[in-house]
C-alpha cells in the first residue's frame, strides 16, 4: 500500500475525471504501449483495471481530504505489476503533490 500526501486536494471524483482523461495517455507514453484501462467509482473508492493483462481489478485508489491510498492488488498476479504500480503513483504524485 502506498499513500500520497493530497495536498490540492483533489476529491475522488475530480481525481476520476483526471485518470480518465488523461492518465491512459500518460502511461502508454511513458511505455510506448497502447494499453486499455477501465475505471470504477463508487463514493472516494477508484478501481482501476488493465484487462487486456490482468483478470479483475489491479489497483484500487482511495480517496481522502488528507492523503491518496493506491492499494495493489494484483501483486500475486503472473504479470509484473510494478512497473505499472510506479507510473500510476508517479501521475497521482503530479496531480496531488
Amino acid at each position: 500500500m502506498t499513500t500520497i500526501e493530497n495536498i490540492q486536494p483533489l476529491s475522488a471524483e475530480t481525481l476520476f475525471d483526471l485518470l480518465k482523461k488523461e492518465f491512459a495517455d500518460y502511461i502508454n507514453a511513458k511505455l510506448d504501449s497502447n494499453l486499455t484501462i477501465e475505471y470504477g467509482h463508487v463514493y472516494d473508492v477508484i478501481n482501476i483495471l488493465f484487462p487486456e493483462v490482468l483478470e479483475g481489478n489491479a489497483f484500487t485508489v482511495t480517496v481522502s481530504d488528507n492523503e491518496i491510498t493506491l492499494l495493489n492488488n494484483a501483486e500475486e498476479s503472473e504479470y509484473n505489476t510494478e512497473l505499472l504500480e510506479q507510473h500510476l503513483i508517479n501521475f497521482l504524485n503530479e496531480k496531488a503533490g
